[in-house]
């Protein structure tokens, strides 16, 4: 199988992949504005511009270098560095955008400056808006005036940075800078990275709609495991042995749990935060009082967790209960992993038909890592750790916009649409709109039946994986061209 896709790569079409991306669905009669929409959703597309400028040797490059987050931009303490006008991409709160340095502009200059100043004006044309960075502790000089004037005939957003205050002691210089009619002047250090975050984020405002980075987004802290199921399945025994310790209440009572209880845990080598909680109880909106409450507990809990095991007694028939709560971490997106708690209180009759049971019953969740394990021995707990591990790989997997569009060229050749009424639909392309869980939008020529989804889901998994996560699956049907009169 080939292996060329990747976790947490954002992937992006370049802006002549995304011109021919956007020819084929106009060719193909698709509506541009929604095939714009779905590509921005998948985090492609043309990104807005922000132009850095400024005299020489005011910082520019030492900000453009804060701002992408590595040192790329060359930076000396002398003026002229930078000559060409050189572009990054940068991202902000999941926002991405495209930052181009530039040289420093002065005015009635000649030979290599006047070249280096054009390339600058170049830049502002070309921007979407810009971020005039203005040394505050010499402040506002005439070449300074001249790029205000530069930037009002230009017409465009223009966020002013007041660069090199280092201290509160500075801010009073920076504010001198509202003289220059462009508004307030954000007072920053882009050595040190002193007020980079509010300048960022007026630089957002300032800019028109990016798309969305859905993919490569750092996840914070521990990752977040709920322990869901329903009441008196051994959820709090599960949580207690692999912390360890007492952690929570256990009773033979079912429901003795109420609120999430979160509780950091090393297994494994990896610290995990762990959430018991509350047994699920069936047809919630009939419960009452402290159950009701328990249940919607439980649903946030789920809400704010990345993986969900779910706690499943193999020693019991399969109810509907079981399932439901299945459902339930399936349908908000969670990765999950289905442990078979009791399994020490297994007799062979009841492995059996626990096999039937869960191939009749669990057959929308095949994909989901199953571990067989007893909270009450610590039997199998080794292997509780892998499975989670893998089912957020499986959630976090990106296939790059060729290779599955390599895939789907070949499943539509091998495998084509059932014909229905004389016609035939076929995909005609496809893009991965995001990941946690994994989001595919399929372009196609006509409506694709409810089976030939499920197949293509299959195939998605035997192809590239995808263990322990769901998929979600959207057709884009080709509207017809209605003849001109």
């Amino acid at each position: 199988m080939d292996q060329g896709y990747e976790h947490g790569d954002s992937d992006a079409l370049g802006d002549a992949e995304y011109a021919e991306f956007m020819q084929l669905a106009e060719e193909e009669g698709f509506d541009p504005e929604e095939v714009a929409d779905d590509l921005a959703e998948a985090g492609h597309g043309p990104l807005p511009v922000l132009a850095v400028v400024g005299r020489p040797n005011v910082g520019k490059s030492t900000l453009v270098n804060r701002i992408i987050g590595r040192r790329e931009a060359v930076v000396e303490d002398r003026p002229g560095v930078t000559r060409d006008r050189v572009t990054y991409e940068a991202n902000w709160n999941g926002r991405r955008f495209k930052l181009v340095d530039t040289g420093g502009w002065e005015q009635d200059v000649l030979g290599i400056d006047a070249s280096v100043a054009a390339q600058a004006e170049f830049a502002i044309e070309a921007a979407d808006a810009v971020v005039f960075v203005v040394d505050a502790t010499v402040g506002a000089t005439d070449t300074d005036e001249a790029v205000v004037k530069l930037l009002r005939r230009a017409g465009k957003p223009v966020v002013l940075a007041a660069n090199k205050v280092d201290g509160p002691s500075g801010e009073a210089d920076a504010y001198a800078l509202w003289n220059l009619g462009l508004g307030e002047p954000y007072p920053i250090s882009s050595l040190h990275g002193r007020g980079t975050g509010d300048l960022l984020d007026a630089i957002i405002e300032a800019l028109p709609e990016a798309p969305e980075m859905t993919f490569g987004e750092a996840v914070g802290g521990p990752r977040r495991v709920a322990l869901i199921g329903r009441p008196n399945v051994g959820k709090s025994s599960l949580l207690n042995k692999v912390a360890g310790s007492d952690r929570v209440v256990v009773n033979e009572v079912a429901g003795t749990t109420r609120d999430p209880v979160d509780e950091l845990i090393q297994l494994g080598g990896v610290t995990w935060k762990f959430i018991d909680t509350a047994g699920i109880r069936r047809r919630v909106h009939l419960t009452e009082g402290a159950d009701y409450y328990a249940s919607l507990r439980t649903a946030a809990a789920l809400e704010k967790a990345e993986v969900a095991v779910i706690l499943v007694d193999a020693s019991e028939t399969l109810t509907e209960q079981d399932t439901r709560i299945i459902s339930m971490a399936v349908e908000a997106g969670r990765a999950v992993v289905i442990a078979y708690n009791k399994w020490d209180l297994m007799e062979e009759e009841r492995r059996y038909y626990l096999e039937r049971e869960i191939e009749r019953d669990l057959v929308q969740v095949q994909w989901a890592p199953r571990v067989n394990v007893s909270a009450r021995t610590g039997r199998h707990m080794e292997r509780l750790v892998p499975a989670i591990e893998s089912a957020l790989a499986g959630w976090e997997t990106r296939v790059p916009t060729g290779r599955l569009n390599a895939f789907l060229g070949e499943l539509v050749s091998a495998h084509p649409h059932p014909i229905r009424g004389g016609k035939q639909p076929r995909i005609l392309f496809g893009t991965q709109a995001g990941t946690r869980p994994p989001r595919f939008v399929l372009f196609a020529s006509g409506f694709l039946e409810a089976g030939y989804r499920r197949f293509i889901e299959r195939r998605l998994r035997e192809e590239f994986g995808f263990e322990g996560t769901p998929i979600q699956v959207s057709v884009r049907v080709r509207e017809k061209r209605g003849r001109k009169k």
